[in-house]
C-alpha cells in the first residue's frame, strides 16, 4: 500500500509533467484511479486491521487471567474430587477389613454358641 503509493511518486517524478499528460489516455486515468483508490481502501483496511488488533491486544491479559482463573479453579475442584474418590475408597478398604473381623468374630461366636449348646444337650441328657 505505502509501496504502492512510492511506486506511483517515483513514476510520476521519472516523468516528465509535459510527457505524461501527452501519453496519458483514457484508460491511462482509469488505471490510475484505480491504482489510486485501491490504495486508499488497502490503507483504510490496514488501519482498521491495526486498530482491531490493539484493541485485541489491550483485552488480551484480562482475557488470559480470566482463563487462567477459571483452570485454577477446575484443577482445585479436581483434586478435591480425587482426594474425597482415594478417601472413599480407602474407607471401603477399611470397612471391608473391619466386616471380615467383625464376621470372623461372629463365626467363632456362633461356633460357641453351638458348643454351649451341645455342652447344655449333654448335661440336660446325663440329668433326666
Amino acid at each position: 500500500m505505502f509501496c504502492i503509493d512510492l511506486l506511483l511518486g517515483h513514476i510520476e517524478k521519472s516523468i516528465p509533467a509535459e510527457t505524461l499528460i501527452f501519453f496519458m489516455t483514457n484508460s491511462d486515468y482509469l488505471l490510475k484511479a484505480a491504482i489510486k483508490k485501491l490504495t486508499e481502501k488497502l490503507n483504510e483496511i490496514l488501519v482498521e486491521k491495526i486498530e482491531e488488533a490493539t484493541n485485541i491486544a489491550q483485552d488480551a491479559p484480562q482475557i488470559l487471567k480470566k482463563e487462567f482463573d477459571s483452570l485454577k479453579e477446575s484443577i482445585i475442584e479436581e483434586a478435591s474430587r480425587m482426594e474425597k474418590a482415594e478417601n472413599t475408597q480407602e474407607n471401603e478398604s477399611t470397612n471391608t477389613y473391619q466386616d471380615s473381623k467383625i464376621k470372623k468374630a461372629l463365626n467363632e461366636i456362633e461356633g460357641i454358641n453351638k458348643q454351649i449348646d451341645l455342652l447344655n444337650k449333654t448335661i440336660n441328657n446325663q440329668i433326666k
